[in-house]
């Protein structure tokens, strides 16, 4: 994948953490090859900024968020998004009860920012 990103560890998982700045992802094919890296350094927490969703991933109709979450759970990886996404939820109820529920279970988080990603891991 040409994507630029970073492992790590934290509270004792493997973190892969996408960089900010980068080609867009969201699609089903997007997250096999994140998978893919993911895999290839033992890691089970996969970090994605916000802003490096493709547009369509905030809207539910389309499927992508659903799908993309879909085949990381398939897999046993955990998906975190960092960013403000208040914006979005504002406009689309669907959207603002899917990131609470999402929240509520906890293997897959929204969060605002990164002290909140670093609490949650």
């Amino acid at each position: 994948m040409s994507t630029q990103m970073q492992t790590y560890t934290a509270n004792d998982a493997i973190v892969l953490e996408l960089d900010p700045i980068g080609a867009p992802v969201g699609s089903e094919r997007d997250a096999t090859d994140i998978l893919g890296e993911a895999f290839a350094h033992n890691a089970t927490v996969i970090i994605i900024p916000a802003e490096r969703l493709v547009p369509d991933f905030l809207r539910l109709r389309s499927g992508l968020a659903g799908n993309f979450i879909q085949k990381l759970q398939n897999y046993h990886c955990r998906l975190v998004i960092v960013g403000d996404i208040s914006e979005a939820i504002a406009a689309s109820t669907a959207l603002r009860d899917f990131v609470y529920e999402t929240n509520a279970i906890g293997n897959h988080r929204f969060v605002p920012n990164r002290e909140a990603l670093l609490a949650g891991l």
